[in-house]
């Protein structure tokens, strides 16, 4: 699994105009996307390094801080933009896949003790933000959930 996260003042996610999320203070806004090969140990350890990845203000993790997360899927974090001037987008799991993963994911943060806000899956969503800092990173569960090869 792949993660965006940004360290927000406020943010919020709406759908055909009405707010579906929000944070309920400062925390992060963290986007999601699935590949082919992840799975629910994946989402869990995703969760797990997001949760206690000390980030926030004075060097605190959401776990420290009772920080909110705002949790939006993204299948574009998979572009493949190697070729020619039209993403693929091959390497991002189907819906049938990436749902329950994100799913999973949610339930994770949440059985951590995390208060999330989330999107709503498939939609054509806004997401809107204040980004504190800046202060944007990206997670990649192949960097330290999976077993290295050779």
């Amino acid at each position: 699994m792949r993660a965006i996260l940004q360290r927000a003042s406020r943010a919020s996610v709406s759908v055909d105009g009405t707010v579906v999320g929000a944070l309920s203070g400062p925390g992060l806004v963290v986007l999601v996307g699935a590949t082919h090969t992840d799975t629910a140990q994946d989402a869990a350890a995703l969760a797990e390094k997001i949760w206690r990845l000390r980030i926030l203000d004075g060097e605190l993790s959401c776990a420290d801080a009772d920080a909110p997360l705002l949790v939006v899927s993204q299948f574009t974090l998979y572009a493949d933009t190697r070729r020619g001037r039209r993403p693929s987008w091959s390497a991002a799991a189907p819906g049938d896949v990436s749902e329950p993963l994100l799913d999973h994911f949610v339930s994770a943060l949440r059985g951590l003790g995390a208060q999330v806000a989330t999107g709503v899956f498939g939609a054509m969503m806004e997401v809107e933000l204040v980004n504190s800092g800046p202060f944007t990173i990206s997670l990649d569960t192949e960097d330290f959930a999976k077993p290295r090869r050779g």
